[in-house]
């Protein structure tokens, strides 16, 4: 029988990656994002759903992922950057957006997914979640706080794995918007991003599967790097 993968933000990116690489391995793929990505494959199950609705995640989502009953990786992958700015101009309300969704929104998947059984669970997290550099006041705020939330509910999920992993620096429109769109003489943390290796979404994806596979020596709980294993 097919294991089952649930992969959040599975329309772009990274999630996009992910959702096809599970499915040329054979697994059963659940993706939840706002948009259906152009997939036509019977082991895919999809459920359209914007996460930055939090207060509504528990009513629209818990039947969908409780009749799963069992998942093997799921991957809470759906997020957003916020715009790139000094943190004396952030406003609360930017910070709440991006942190809701970051966090929040995960939070409330978290109470659903603790209700069946799971293996692992991976948060994307980032290097920005640790370094502190101007301009990325909500991304580092909101990827720190997925790090503790993955933290805090390895205490309780204690039949699940649960990991906040930084996939390294990937080709996406998030990055494209740092690499093309923002001073590097101003925000010096762009100028090393697109200094450094870009990896494409598919390598991606194959990485921080390989990744997951080699973890079983790393505690519950943890923050880690595909590159530094």
């Amino acid at each position: 029988m097919s294991k089952n993968i649930l992969i959040t933000g599975c329309s772009s990116g990274l999630g996009l990656a992910l959702t096809q690489f599970y499915l040329e391995e054979g697994f059963n793929v659940y993706g939840i994002s706002r948009s259906k990505p152009d997939i036509t494959n019977e082991n895919f199950y999809f459920k359209s759903f914007d996460l930055s609705k939090i207060k509504e995640i528990k009513t629209h989502l818990k039947d969908f992922i409780q009749n799963i009953k069992s998942i093997e990786n799921v991957y809470l992958n759906a997020g957003m950057l916020g715009e790139i700015k000094s943190s004396f101009d952030l406003s609360i309300d930017e910070l709440n957006e991006v942190y809701e969704l970051n966090v929040y929104a995960n939070k409330e998947l978290l109470d659903i997914l603790s209700s069946i059984e799971v293996s692992k669970v991976v948060a994307i997290s980032s290097g920005a979640s640790h370094n502190g550099s101007k301009g990325w006041g909500s991304y580092s705020l909101s990827k720190a706080g997925i790090n503790m939330l993955i933290n805090l509910y390895s205490t309780e999920m204690l039949n699940t794995r649960l990991y906040a992993i930084a996939p390294g620096v990937i080709e996406t429109p998030m990055t494209d918007y740092i690499r093309f769109e923002i001073d590097d003489d101003i925000y010096t943390s762009a100028k090393k991003l697109k200094e450094g290796h870009i990896q494409t979404a598919k390598e991606a994806a194959k990485r921080l599967h390989e990744a997951l596979e080699i973890s079983q020596d790393i505690k519950s709980g943890s923050f880690f790097d595909v590159r530094d294993i």
